[in-house]
C-alpha cells in the first residue's frame, strides 16, 4: 500500500474538529454510492462530487490527522496498521462495486469543499486514469531466495577427505553454492519479467521488502506489480509461474487480482503514477 501523504493545506487543525479523509475517487455513478452506503470496514462513509468525478469520504479526528497527528500515528505501528487496514477495506470494496482510483493513505482535506476543489482541479488527470484503468487489475509478483537452502543441494565432501580439507571444500562450495543461487534467481527473474511483459499493461517495481513485511524464509529480491486486464488474470498467473520454474531456494509469491494501488495512486506532486 502507499505510504502516507502528510497532508498540505490541512497542515495544522483544531483538535475537537473533524477533518475529510478521501479514499477513493470514482465517475459520479450510482455504483459508488451503493459502496459508500454498505459500510466497508465499518467506514461511515459519504460521496462529495464534483465535475463528475465522486470521492468516497470519511470524517476523522482533525487531532490525528492533521500534520502532527499523522505524525504521531506513523510511529506508533499498530494505529497506523489500522488506519491501513480501513483504508484497504474502503478501497477493495469500492473497487468490487466500480473502477476507483485509490488516494495515498491518509489523503486528508479540511472539508469536504476542499476535497471537492482537488476533484476539480484533477477532473481530466483523474477522468484519464478512470478510462485506463476499468477493465484492469493489479497483480503482485515478488520473487525470495534462501542461499541455505540452495546450498543444501550442494553435495557433500567426498568421504576420506581430511578435516581440513573438508573445511576449505565447504567454504568453496558455499561460496560457489551462493553465487549459482543468485545467478539462477536472476535467470528466473528475467523469465518471469519477459513472460509478464507479454500479459501486462503496465509495470511497476517497488522497494524489496524486508523485515516483518517479508513473508516467508529468504530475502526478497525482486517486488513487482503488475497492470493485467481482468479477464487475463488466471492466465498471468499460471505463464508467471511455468516461466519461474522450480529452482533450489528461490521461492515464487504471486498475489492478487487487487485494485491497482501501484498504477493509481498520486504521487506527492499531485501526478498519477503508471498512466498511459
Amino acid at each position: 500500500m502507499p505510504s502516507p501523504a502528510v497532508p498540505g493545506p490541512a497542515a495544522q487543525a483544531e483538535p475537537d474538529a473533524s477533518m475529510s479523509y478521501v479514499y477513493a475517487v470514482g465517475r459520479d455513478e450510482r455504483a459508488l454510492r451503493n459502496a459508500a452506503a454498505e459500510r466497508p470496514g465499518g467506514v461511515a462513509l459519504r460521496v462529495v462530487t464534483a465535475h463528475g468525478l465522486t470521492a468516497l469520504v470519511a470524517d476523522v479526528p482533525a487531532g490525528q490527522f492533521d500534520e502532527r497527528g499523522l505524525r504521531a500515528q506513523l510511529g506508533d505501528l499498530d494505529r497506523l496498521e489500522a488506519v491501513a487496514r480501513r483504508h484497504h477495506d474502503v478501497v477493495a470494496s469500492a473497487w468490487e462495486h466500480t473502477t476507483v482510483l485509490p488516494m495515498r493513505l491518509a489523503t486528508v482535506y479540511f472539508d469536504d469543499e476542499r476535497a471537492a476543489g482537488m476533484l476539480q482541479e484533477r477532473e481530466e488527470e483523474f477522468t484519464s486514469m478512470l478510462d485506463w484503468l476499468t477493465g484492469q487489475v493489479e497483480w503482485g509478483v515478488k520473487l525470495y531466495l534462501d542461499v541455505r537452502a540452495a546450498r543444501d543441494t550442494q553435495p557433500a565432501p567426498r568421504p576420506g577427505t581430511s578435516s581440513g580439507r573438508a573445511y576449505l571444500q565447504a567454504r568453496r562450495a558455499a561460496r560457489r553454492g551462493a553465487a549459482e543461487a543468485h545467478g539462477a534467481a536472476e535467470d528466473a527473474a528475467r523469465r518471469i519479467s519477459q513472460e509478464a511483459a507479454s500479459w501486462a499493461s503496465a509495470s511497476a517495481a517497488h522497494r524489496p521488502q524486508q523485515g516483518d513485511l517479508a513473508t516467508g524464509p529468504g530475502e526478497n529480491i525482486v517486488n513487482w506489480a503488475f497492470l493485467v486486464p481482468a479477464e487475463h488474470g488466471e492466465r498471468f498467473r499460471r505463464a508467471v509461474q511455468d516461466a519461474a520454474g522450480v529452482v533450489p531456494g528461490v521461492r515464487l509469491e504471486i498475489t492478487g487480482p487487487w485494485a491497482p494501488y501501484s498504477f493509481a495512486t498520486p504521487d506527492d506532486s499531485g501526478r498519477i503514477q503508471g498512466g498511459p
